[in-house]
């Protein structure tokens, strides 16, 4: 079972049995749906069963790796594997994936190509994190944004055709800088190859990785998303049904912050070192300005999407910290985020499907009458505002002194950011335990209650939050359980990231050699020594 290809085979098989979906008999879709909820458990078994047996938590480089030649004159393979950096966003692709199809139950209007398209971004999904080679990368990559425009401009809201429209030409758009970076980079020297390892070791010159770096921020900054690239999210979320909800906020933006761990921070660090500071003022303005737009929404879809938009934030700074524990918490800041998303999301819809508004100002008092949507709203709300004992306040905390003890900046710098964070930190409860008390508190509304039946949630909307919180509690009081699957690999990519700044470089060759037993005026020793 070693040499068994269990990357390829939890890719393909979702995209294999969604084409077998319009030749099984089905008149009202729920044949369809236990099949798809079928193939998704199976996937996400086989993801699981991969991960405890072939996975070594110590080994920072790619492990599960395949290789197979698709066009050799090109260098091109069907190359996958998977380290720190992805393994855990595969397992949280699997899980999500999972979940958003059995949000999916209450879909009738043409179940067969939704249950289609839900399968089909299962397999493009996890593929985005599992691959090795950069034009693959970007064939993936603009994979899963079909059926994410399929899914909002067919089963979205009354503006679903803006939104999916907008969707698609901010994203598709970035993607251009994808493919413009990795040509350059595949036929850069003497080789032409479009491995990422390999593409990796090219020696660029610095102008040119500055460049490099700036399309791929572009095109990752969209995704992620980062201000002002951002204002396509709020109206997908707007739009978007619940599965769709699950799956762009708790997968979706990780792949921005992912690719920018992958590629832009490691396989371009000398850019990366001048970037850096742009990523952290970024970071703050995403907290600040989503955190305030956030507390000015009354459409409770566009008040969380804002809300995912601050969170994201984090990540940015945690990727530009230079420090072990910030990278740490940026990689825990975007699993925690995508499960608590997917929480907050599945209780917009199911909060829809009862009142059938979105409006803060046309509820009030709903959580008289429906009690266990009342304590998971709570204790989801609660896990996003960053309550200790949950995962959101590792993973902020992680970032706050990984950032605030990096030596790669200034005190005066540090001590700005860090104040500028925490107004963000300060925003977040205002925001989330105000929409709270509007929605869940107070008097009832008399017109609210008299044409709509407040229903309490059903079991298997208990089950999908019972199976997001697990994780957001156990994440939250004992996060190396998460942390120990990707450390080997932070660290490393934490150490090219230093050498990469001459000062933090210079700081570590003192420190090796507190005595100066090395001559400085043997070259070829120096060059060892920095190198």
């Amino acid at each position: 079972m070693a040499n068994f290809p269990w990357l390829t085979t939890v890719i393909l098989f979702p995209i294999v049995a969604s084409l077998l979906i319009p030749f099984i008999p089905d008149k009202d879709g729920k044949t369809v749906r236990w099949y798809s909820l079928t193939v998704g458990l199976i996937d996400f078994a086989i993801i699981v069963y991969a991960f405890c047996n072939g996975y070594d938590l110590s080994n920072p480089n790619l492990q599960l790796v395949e290789s197979y030649t698709w066009i050799p004159q090109l260098d091109l393979k069907w190359s996958v594997g998977v380290d720190g950096l992805s393994m855990p966003l595969v397992v949280l692709t699997g899980f999500i994936t999972t979940l958003a199809i059995m949000a999916a139950w209450p879909v009738t209007f043409k179940p067969k190509l939704f249950y289609f398209l839900m399968l089909a971004m299962y397999g493009g999904q996890i593929a985005v994190f599992a691959v090795q080679d950069m034009l693959l990368f970007f064939l993936v990559w603009e994979l899963e944004l079909v059926p994410v425009y399929l899914i909002l401009s067919i089963w979205g809201g009354k503006k679903r055709l803006y939104a999916a429209t907008k969707f698609i030409l901010y994203t598709a758009g970035g993607s251009l800088f994808i493919l413009i970076a990795a040509l350059t980079m595949a036929f850069y020297g003497d080789n032409v190859t479009f491995d990422m390892s390999a593409i990796a070791a090219k020696d660029y010159s610095l102008n040119l990785q500055l460049l490099l770096y700036s399309g791929f921020l572009i095109a990752y900054g969209v995704k992620l998303p980062i201000f002002p690239l951002h204002t396509w999210l709020p109206d997908a979320h707007g739009e978007a049904t619940a599965p769709a909800h699950m799956l762009l906020a708790g997968i979706l933006l990780k792949m921005g912050g992912y690719a920018l761990l992958r590629m832009n921070a490691g396989m371009l660090p000398d850019a990366h070192a001048f970037f850096a500071p742009v990523l952290v003022i970024l970071g703050v303005v995403n907290i600040i300005y989503a955190a305030l737009t956030s507390f000015a929404q009354r459409n409770l879809k566009r008040k969380i999407a804002y809300s995912s938009i601050s969170h994201m934030g984090f990540v940015l700074i945690g990727i530009a910290s230079f420090t072990d524990l910030g990278v740490s918490g940026a990689m825990l800041q975007m699993i925690s985020h995508g499960l608590i998303g997917a929480s907050l999301f599945f209780m917009v819809g199911a909060t829809y499907d009862r009142t059938h508004t979105l409006m803060l100002d046309e509820m009030g008092g709903v959580g008289q009458k429906m009690k266990k949507v009342f304590a998971m709203w709570t204790t989801c709300s609660m896990a996003s505002l960053a309550l200790p004992g949950m995962s959101g306040f590792v993973a902020e905390l992680m970032i706050f002194v990984g950032f605030a003890t990096s030596d790669a900046y200034s005190n005066t710098f540090r001590i700005i950011i860090v104040s500028l964070m925490a107004v963000g930190v300060i925003l977040t409860p205002i925001y989330l335990l105000s929409m709270l008390r509007e929605m869940l508190y107070g008097p009832e509304n008399k017109e609210l209650v008299e044409h709509t039946k407040l229903v309490d949630a059903e079991p298997r909307e208990v089950f999908i939050i019972a199976c997001l919180l697990i994780p957001i509690i156990g994440i939250g009081l004992y996060p190396k359980i998460v942390t120990q699957v990707y450390d080997s690999t932070t660290h490393q990519l934490t150490a090219l990231l230093r050498n990469s700044v001459p000062s933090l470089m210079q700081e570590a060759s003192t420190a090796s050699n507190p005595y100066n037993l090395i001559s400085t005026t043997a070259p070829e020793v120096e060059t060892v020594v920095n190198h």
